[in-house]
């Protein structure tokens, strides 16, 4: 079940597209990557827990995340660390068409995830509790964000940590069964357009907003007015009836690509040494389940 509303006329969204395990249908974020140069997709936390790699392929997936992943020490962070950065390098490998362990991922100050190496594909990340979530996009910079639809978000402070003036008027005139539903889609939301301009939690909420009627839209200022145009297109969906999710794709402004095979992003030397090193047997399909 996806929001109510209108879709912008700039960029598309399918569904989102459930990947139960490294056999899931990688086809399907390819064809959607074609088709809306983005892919939304998410997983069970069970289904891709960090002990089924074992030590030393875990160790060959999350590459530089490796040390990272060893000074966690809490259990439960520890295992949503692993299994969103192997999703995630899954998904970006099923792109790209390579394996997933020769994905390396980098971070930007504020924490953005980004792909050593591939200009082409942009990436994003969110998981709470059991659900993980990838964005993929290209030709576009993407933000994804999901929170539980049953948490609540109303209270006395919403202009001093979350709304916008503007916002806050709208959410206090709603009947009250329906504020923290309009309140998660405008965290969700907010969430991921921070994410896709790469300033995190550094830009403060109650600064932008969006429409609280559930009708995608572009950012408003706090007095509710327009403050972007096409360039960006936000999406809400509801993954039954648990989680509230939202995607942010901006235009990079060097349009999109149905192409997104590593050799036509990398440079030249850097995939035959790759190639060398792997062996062309690795980038055959099912070759990533021997890293499972």
């Amino acid at each position: 079940m996806t929001a109510p509303g209108k879709q912008p006329p700039s960029r598309t969204f399918g569904e989102p597209i459930l990947i139960s395990g490294p056999d899931g249908d990688w086809n399907r974020v390819r064809a959607d990557l074609a088709e809306h140069a983005c892919a939304v997709l998410y997983a069970r936390l069970d289904d891709w827990r960090p002990e089924r790699a074992g030590g030393p392929r875990l160790r060959a997936l999350l590459g530089r995340d490796w040390a990272r992943y060893l000074d966690l020490t809490h259990p439960e962070v520890r295992t949503r660390f692993a299994s969103s950065r192997v999703l995630l390098k899954f998904a970006a490998a099923a792109a790209l068409r390579v394996p997933p362990q020769s994905v390396e991922l980098g971070y930007t100050p504020s924490g953005r995830p980004y792909l050593r190496g591939y200009d082409g594909v942009q990436i994003s990340l969110s998981h709470t509790e059991n659900l993980l979530l990838v964005g993929l996009a290209t030709g576009a910079v993407i933000g994804v964000d999901a929170e539980r639809s049953d948490r609540v978000l109303y209270g006395p402070n919403l202009g001093r940590h979350l709304c916008t003036p503007r916002e806050v008027e709208l959410i206090e005139a709603m009947d009250p069964a329906e504020r923290d539903t309009a309140l998660i889609r405008l965290w969700t939301l907010k969430e991921a357009y921070s994410k896709a301009i790469g300033l995190g939690m550094q830009f403060r909420f109650t600064d932008f907003g969006f429409e609280t009627d559930g009708t995608p839209t572009e950012v408003r200022r706090p007095d509710g007015t327009p403050g972007t145009g096409t360039e960006w297109a936000f999406r809400t969906f509801y993954l039954d009836d648990e989680y509230t999710i939202s995607v942010a794709t901006g235009d990079s402004g060097f349009g999109g690509t149905g192409d997104t095979q590593a050799h036509t992003t990398l440079d030249g030397g850097i995939v035959d040494a790759l190639t060398e090193a792997l062996g062309d047997d690795e980038t055959e399909a099912g070759a990533e389940n021997e890293w499972w």
